[in-house]
């Protein structure tokens, strides 16, 4: 029987947005940095909710649902966002992501949550937690990143030299996350990251630092 993790995402927030999508048969997960700052025990009020479909639709249900007026729409990610009280939360569709070699731009395609989970950066921000009302709190964990967490070891999904030649942040990511989660590069990882330290080159074509790259 899978574990589950209701205590995480007992704020009304999440029970509101579970009905909303329930409603529109919407399957939807929290993702990412939430959950794994809710097993280290760090404040966060941010959210990603991923969801099987349309970002932009689910946004738009769930904006209904609580009575917000503005979201902001970013039509060419296929994301949502808005805030709700304290919270600042953004909704994408599950994805999955190609890449080619000169550019750290991704080409996507819808996914399953699987696919969504296999291109995240480490196995500690592929943590998932159901919010469809049968499975409500169920964590899915495909990578042990729970392990990772309790080890204090920071890994990638997939093979490290698939995850860092797609997208060269990565690796100056990991480095942050080590230094500020004071956890330690898995030797595997941190061998790939110095071969593929040349292709931190490409990231001069485009921003060094974007909105999701910090901790």
């Amino acid at each position: 029987m899978e574990e589950r993790f209701e205590q995480y995402i007992d704020d009304p927030i999440f029970k509101k947005i579970s009905d909303a999508f329930s409603d529109k048969h919407i399957p939807a997960f929290v993702i990412g940095g939430f959950v794994r700052d809710q097993f280290l025990e760090r404040p966060c009020k941010d959210i990603d909710i991923v969801v099987l479909g349309s970002g932009i639709e689910a946004a738009r249900h769930a904006a209904h649902a609580l009575g917000i007026e503005h979201v902001s729409y970013f039509k060419n990610f296929g994301t949502a966002m808005f805030k709700y009280e304290d919270w600042e939360i953004e909704f994408v569709g599950a994805r999955k992501e190609s890449y080619q070699r000169d550019s750290r731009k991704p080409i996507v395609e819808d996914g399953t949550l699987e696919d969504d989970q296999n291109r995240r950066d480490f196995t500690i921000n592929a943590l998932a937690l159901s919010l469809n009302k049968s499975t409500f709190g169920m964590l899915v964990d495909p990578f042990d990143g729970i392990g990772d967490l309790q080890k204090k070891i920071i890994q990638t999904p997939l093979e490290p030299d698939q995850t860092y030649s797609d997208d060269p942040l990565r690796m100056m990511r990991a480095v942050r996350f080590a230094t500020q989660l004071n956890f330690r590069i898995e030797k595997k990882s941190l061998d790939s990251i110095k071969k593929n330290a040349d292709r931190l080159s490409i990231i001069s074509k485009e921003r060094i630092i974007d909105r999701k790259s910090h901790v």
